[in-house]
C-alpha cells in the first residue's frame, strides 16, 4: 500500500513538472520577440514613440531610426502614443510592425473663445491666447488676474500680498490713457456677458480664460476694448450620467520676504553718539517694530463643486469660501462664494436653455495707509526702536512733541477700517436651432453690487481726537444687459466656409447710489460703527452727511449693433472683418455715437503644396489683422456736462430776525458736448508655427498701437467757462512691441516628460501729443515721491511729447560740498545741459532734466512641468528686465535729520551718508536705481493616486512655494512694482503692502 501511494506521488509529481515545462516552453513561444518601425505619414522615423502592451507596464520607446524590439504575446494589443499624434492601438499579428502615426489635429481643432462665438484654432486670424485651468498660476489668490502673471505675452500684472487688495494691476502692451483707474485695465467678460464683476469668481471655477491681445479681436466689443478683452469661461456640467463631486482645499502659510534694513535701538545710539547728536526720546527700549507689526499668516480656503447630466440637461454647482491673513496684522479677507448652474433642451432639441447663479460676500479689514505718517506700513519702520510699545500702566505709548509720528500697533488696535461687499448675478440664456446652420441667442443679465464701508477712530486713537469717531457709508451699484445675437455657420462644397454673426446690445449701468454718515464724540467705544445714534456731535459743516460720503447715482445706457463676418477656403485662406456702432449717454451730445470696424487675413501656409513637400512644418499660419476699438471705461454719467456742487455755507437773517445757514453752489465741471471715447487703432502681424509633430511650436507677434482723442483735465478761463478745468480729446500715445512665444515638450519617454513655455515681449511707449490749438500744456507733472520737507514741486516724472510715460524728469546729485551737504548739477536754461556748477538749492524747472524710464525693455514668463509617473513638478519664472525703479521708500527713510527729531532710518544712513546732510533726502537720481529682476515666482510638487476604492475616483496632493527667490541688484523691498499707471517705476513707503513669500499644501478629489 505504501508503494503504490509513494508511486501516486511520484507520478503526479512528474506530471505536473511536465505539465510547467509544457506550459514554460508554451509561453516562451506565445511571448516572441516582436520588432517594428514607427513613422509618421511622410515615412519619417519617429524617435521616442511609447509602445506599450495594454494593460501592462510592459513597454519601450522608439530609437533614433523609429524602431523598437519588445518581447509581447501574439494577439495581444499594443498601444502607441506620442505628443502631436493620435493613440493608436494595433493587435500583434507576426513578427514584424509598421505603423504610420496620424497627426492630431485637436490643436489645431481647440475652441476658442471669440466674441459672441467660438471657433477652431487653425481658422483664427487674430491674436489671441487661450490659457487653460491646469496651466494657471497656483497661489493664494481671489482674483481671476493674479493667475494670469507670466502666462500672456504683452500681459503686464503686479500682484499685491494685501489680501484686502482686490484685483490685481493689469496692462496689456503698455499704457494707451491719461486716465487712471478702469480706464487703464482690460475689459472683463465672462461666460459670454460683458462687464461683469471678477469678485464673482472664484479661481476653482474657472475653465479656461482666453485673452484677446489685437484690435482686430477686441474691436467686437467697440468702445470699451480699446486695452484688450478677457474672456472668461467657468466650467459647467458634463453629459455622464455620473454625479462628479469634486473637493479642493489648501492651507498656507506667509511671512514677509525682505524687510528693510532699519537701525536696532543700539545702533541708533551709536550713530547718534558718534555724531554728536541728541537722541529726544531715548527711553531705554530696544523695540523691533517690525516683530509687533508682522505676523505669520494662515490662510485657507475651500471649493465643493457637483456636476454631471445627460444628453440634453446638464448641470454644475459649486460651494467656496476663503479665509486669508495678512502679514500685517489688522489685514485679514473672508469670503463666501457659491454659483449654480444647469442648461437643458426643449423643442425637439432645437433649443437649449442655460440658467446661471453667482454669488459672493465678502469681508476685508485693513490698516491705514494714508500720508503724513498715518500709516502702519510707514511707521512699522520710521517709528524709533528707542520707545516701548506701551507705557507701565498699559496704554500705548505716544510721543506728541514729534509731528506726524504715531506709534503702529497703536493704529491696528484703534483705528479699524472694514469692508463688506455683497455680489448677485443672474443670466438666463437661450439659444434656438432654427435651422442646421442658423442659430439665434438670447441673454439677459443683472448684476447687483453692494458696499459697505466701516471705519472707527477710538477715544484712544493717537491721530483722530475726536473722542471716537464712526463713518459708515453704504454703495449699491446695478447692472442690466440684453443681448441678441444670430450665428449663420455653413461650409459649401467641403471646401468654402461662412460665419455670419449679427447682434444687437442693451445696457444699463445705475451706480454710485450711496449715503454716509459720520459721527463723533461717544461716550464709550464699545458699539464702533454699530450704533451711529450713541454719538454725540455730527458736524454739518465738516463731517455728517457731505459730499464726500454721499455718492450721486449715476445712470449710464448704451446701445450697439454688432456684426462679424468668417470666411475660410479650404481651411488654408482666411478671412474676419467685424464692424460695431456704439451708442452712450456718456459723452458729449455731439458724439454719443462711434463705429470701430476690423478686419484680419490669414494664410496657413503648411496646407500649400510647396510647403508640406518640405517635410518640417506641422502648422505655419501668417496672420494680419487691424481694427479700431474704444475706451469708455472709467467715466460716469456727468462726465460730460455741466455740474454744481455745494461750495460753503452762507447765513442769512430772516426778517424776524432768525438766522438760518444755507448751502452755497458754485459749478463742479464744465459742459463738453464734443467729449468722446478715446480710439485705439492697430496693426497685427503674427506668425503661427509648429513642428516634430506639435512638440515644438511657438507664435511671433509685431503690433503697432496708436491711441487718438486722449483725455485730459485742461485749465481753461473762468472769464469763458464756469469751472477752471475742462476733459477735453486732445493727446494721443503710440505703442509698439514684439512678442514671441514658445512652446516644447523637449522629453518625452513611458515614464518621464518635460514641457516647457516661454513668452518674451517689448514694447516701446511714446507720447506723441498732449496739446492742440484750444487746450494746451508744456507738460504733465506725475510721481510725487511723498517726502518729508517737499510737499510741492517734488514730482519726479514728467509725461511730456516725444517721451514714454513713466520718463523720470529730476534733480542729478553731485555728491556734496565741503559742509557736507548734498550738492545738485546746474543746469542751463536754454540747451538743459549742465554749465559745470552746482548748488545745494536747486531750481524747480531750470536744474531738472531726463533721467531714465520706468518702462521696462524686456518682459519674460517661463513655465516648466516634469512629469515622473504619477509625480509632477512645476518650476514657474518670471522676469522684468531694463526698467528704472525710484526707491522713495529709502529716499525717505535716510533722512539723517529724522534721528535729531526721533524717528528710525536705515542702517545705510551710518556708512553712505552725512550727518551733517540737511538734503540728504531731496529728490533726484541718487535714488534711481536699475529694477531688473529674475524670479522663481513658484515651485510646486505633487502626486497623483488613481482611483482608490469604489469612492475616489482620483486624488491630488500637492505642496507650492510661491516667490521663491528673486535675483535682481534692486535695494529695496521688491523689485516687483506697479508698471501701469500714469505713475509707473515709483516704490513708495505709506501705501506699499509688504511682499510675502507663501508656502502652501493642498489637495484635490474627485468622488
Amino acid at each position: 500500500m505504501l508503494n503504490v501511494q509513494s508511486l501516486t506521488k511520484r507520478t503526479v509529481a512528474q506530471i505536473v513538472v511536465f505539465a510547467l515545462l509544457l506550459l514554460n516552453s508554451t509561453l516562451a513561444f506565445a511571448q516572441s520577440q516582436v520588432n517594428g518601425l514607427v513613422t509618421d505619414k511622410t515615412g519619417e522615423p519617429l524617435i521616442g514613440v511609447n509602445v506599450v502592451e495594454k494593460g501592462t507596464t510592459n513597454g519601450v520607446i522608439t530609437d533614433f531610426n523609429g524602431q523598437f524590439t519588445l518581447n509581447v504575446a501574439q494577439g495581444k494589443t499594443l498601444v502607441f502614443s506620442y505628443v502631436g499624434y493620435t493613440t493608436q492601438e494595433i493587435t500583434v499579428k507576426g513578427s514584424s510592425l509598421k505603423i504610420i502615426m496620424e497627426e492630431d489635429s485637436k490643436t489645431l481643432d481647440e475652441v476658442v473663445v471669440v466674441g459672441y462665438g467660438s471657433m477652431s484654432r487653425k481658422d483664427v486670424t487674430s491674436s489671441i491666447t487661450t490659457v487653460k485651468a491646469d496651466k494657471l498660476n497656483i497661489g493664494v489668490y481671489s482674483d481671476p488676474g493674479q493667475l494670469l502673471q507670466g502666462k500672456v505675452p504683452g500681459l503686464t500684472v503686479v500682484q499685491s500680498s494685501d489680501p484686502t487688495s482686490g484685483t490685481a494691476s493689469i496692462s496689456l502692451r503698455g499704457a494707451s490713457s491719461l486716465r487712471t483707474g478702469a480706464a487703464m485695465e482690460p475689459y472683463y467678460v465672462i461666460d459670454g456677458i460683458p462687464g461683469m464683476s471678477l469678485s464673482l469668481i472664484a479661481p476653482e471655477d474657472i475653465e479656461s480664460i482666453d485673452v484677446l491681445r489685437d484690435a482686430s479681436a477686441t474691436a467686437i466689443y467697440g468702445s470699451k476694448a480699446a486695452n484688450g478683452v478677457i474672456l472668461i469661461t467657468t466650467k459647467k456640467g458634463s453629459k455622464s450620467e455620473h454625479t462628479s463631486v469634486n473637493y479642493s482645499a489648501y492651507l498656507a502659510f506667509d511671512n514677509i520676504a525682505k524687510r528693510l534694513d532699519m537701525m536696532t535701538a543700539d545702533e541708533l545710539r551709536t550713530y547718534a553718539k558718534e555724531n554728536n547728536i541728541t537722541l529726544p526720546n531715548d527711553k531705554g527700549a530696544n523695540t523691533n517694530w517690525n516683530d509687533e507689526v508682522l505676523r505669520t499668516a494662515i490662510s485657507h480656503n475651500h471649493n465643493v463643486s457637483i456636476n454631471g447630466g445627460s444628453e440634453k440637461t446638464q448641470y454644475s454647482a459649486s460651494m467656496s469660501y476663503q479665509n486669508k491673513q495678512g502679514i500685517v496684522r489688522g489685514t485679514d479677507f473672508e469670503r463666501f462664494g457659491g454659483r449654480a448652474f444647469l442648461q437643458t433642451k426643449a423643442l425637439n432639441d432645437r433649443l437649449t436653455l442655460a440658467f446661471n447663479v453667482n454669488a459672493a460676500q465678502s469681508k476685508g479689514t485693513t490698516v491705514d495707509s494714508a500720508k503724513d505718517g498715518q500709516s502702519v506700513f510707514d511707521a512699522m519702520n520710521y517709528y524709533s526702536p528707542l520707545v516701548p510699545v506701551t507705557n507701565a500702566d498699559g496704554s500705548w505709548y505716544s510721543d506728541k512733541t514729534i509731528s506726524q509720528n504715531f506709534n503702529p500697533v497703536s493704529m491696528i488696535n484703534e483705528d479699524t477700517f472694514e469692508n463688506n461687499k455683497k455680489l448677485l448675478q443672474g443670466t438666463a440664456k437661450g439659444t434656438l436651432d432654427i435651422t442646421k446652420d442658423l442659430k439665434w441667442n438670447l441673454s439677459l443679465s443683472y448684476q447687483d453690487e453692494q458696499y459697505i464701508w466701516n471705519e472707527y477712530h477710538t477715544s484712544k486713537s493717537q491721530y483722530n481726537t475726536r473722542n471716537g469717531e464712526a463713518k459708515r457709508i453704504a454703495t449699491e451699484n446695478k447692472k442690466k444687459i440684453l443681448e441678441t445675437y444670430i450665428n449663420y455657420d455653413h461650409t459649401f462644397a467641403n471646401i468654402h466656409k461662412l460665419g455670419l454673426m449679427a447682434g444687437y446690445s442693451w445696457e444699463q449701468n445705475d451706480d454710485n447710489d450711496s449715503f454716509g454718515l459720520d459721527v463723533y464724540d461717544f461716550y464709550n467705544d464699545n458699539t464702533t460703527f454699530y450704533n451711529l445714534n450713541l454719538a454725540n456731535k455730527m458736524d454739518w459743516q465738516n463731517g455728517g452727511i457731505t459730499s464726500n460720503n454721499n455718492g450721486h447715482l449715476e445712470t449710464l445706457r448704451m446701445i450697439s449693433f454688432y456684426g462679424r463676418i468668417n470666411y475660410s477656403f479650404n481651411s488654408k485662406y482666411l478671412l474676419q472683418a467685424t464692424i460695431r456702432r456704439d451708442g452712450s449717454s456718456a459723452f458729449g451730445k455731439n458724439n454719443r455715437w462711434g463705429t470701430f470696424p476690423s478686419a484680419s487675413l490669414a494664410w496657413r501656409m503648411s496646407e500649400e503644396k510647396f510647403i508640406k513637400d518640405l517635410n518640417v512644418f506641422d502648422d505655419l499660419k501668417f496672420r494680419v489683422g487691424y481694427g479700431v476699438s474704444g475706451n469708455s471705461l472709467g467715466f460716469g454719467a456727468y462726465s460730460a456736462i455741466q455740474t454744481y456742487s455745494t461750495s460753503g455755507w452762507f447765513n442769512y437773517t430772516n426778517a424776524n430776525g432768525t438766522q438760518n445757514s444755507y448751502h452755497t453752489l458754485a459749478a463742479a465741471s464744465n459742459a463738453n458736448p464734443d467729449l468722446k471715447w478715446e480710439r485705439t487703432a492697430m496693426l497685427n502681424i503674427g506668425l503661427d508655427f509648429s513642428f516634430f509633430g506639435g512638440r515644438l511650436g511657438g507664435t511671433i507677434e509685431y503690433y503697432d498701437k496708436r491711441t487718438s482723442d486722449l483725455i485730459y483735465t485742461y485749465e481753461v478761463s473762468t472769464n469763458r467757462y464756469p469751472f477752471g478745468t475742462m476733459p477735453a480729446n486732445v493727446g494721443d500715445i503710440s505703442n509698439k512691441g514684439i512678442e514671441f512665444t514658445i512652446n516644447a515638450t523637449p522629453i518625452q519617454t513611458k515614464n518621464f516628460s518635460w514641457q516647457t513655455s516661454l513668452n518674451l515681449s517689448h514694447n516701446k511707449n511714446n507720447v506723441e501729443s498732449i496739446s492742440n490749438s484750444e487746450y494746451s500744456v508744456d507738460y504733465i507733472r506725475a510721481a510725487d515721491p511723498e517726502i518729508a520737507g517737499y510737499s510741492s514741486n517734488a514730482d519726479v516724472q514728467r509725461i511730456m511729447e516725444g517721451h514714454p510715460i513713466g520718463t523720470f524728469y529730476t534733480y542729478e546729485w553731485a555728491g556734496y560740498n565741503n559742509q557736507g551737504v548734498s550738492i545738485f548739477y546746474v543746469h542751463d536754461p536754454e540747451t538743459g545741459e549742465r554749465t559745470g556748477e552746482t548748488t545745494t538749492d536747486p531750481e524747480t524747472d531750470r536744474d531738472r532734466t531726463i533721467i531714465g524710464c520706468a518702462q521696462p525693455d524686456l518682459n519674460l514668463g517661463w513655465s516648466n512641468n516634469f512629469q515622473y509617473k504619477n509625480w509632477n513638478l512645476d518650476l514657474f519664472f518670471t522676469g522684468v528686465f531694463g526698467q528704472d525703479i525710484y526707491n522713495a521708500t529709502a529716499e525717505q527713510y535716510s533722512n539723517v535729520s529724522f534721528v535729531k527729531e526721533g524717528r528710525n532710518v536705515l542702517k545705510s544712513v551710518a556708512t553712505e551718508h552725512r550727518a551733517t546732510d540737511t538734503q540728504s533726502q531731496a529728490p533726484s537720481n541718487r535714488w534711481i536705481e536699475n529694477g531688473s529682476y529674475f524670479r522663481l515666482s513658484s515651485v510646486s510638487l505633487g502626486y497623483t493616486f488613481g482611483k482608490i476604492g469604489n469612492w475616489i475616483n482620483s486624488l491630488k496632493l500637492y505642496a507650492t512655494c510661491n516667490n521663491v527667490f528673486t535675483i535682481t541688484g534692486y535695494s529695496g523691498r521688491d523689485p516687483e512694482i506697479n508698471l501701469g499707471g500714469l505713475e509707473p517705476g515709483m516704490d513708495r513707503r505709506t501705501n506699499y503692502y509688504p511682499r510675502t513669500r507663501s508656502f502652501m499644501i493642498g489637495l484635490n478629489v474627485n468622488f
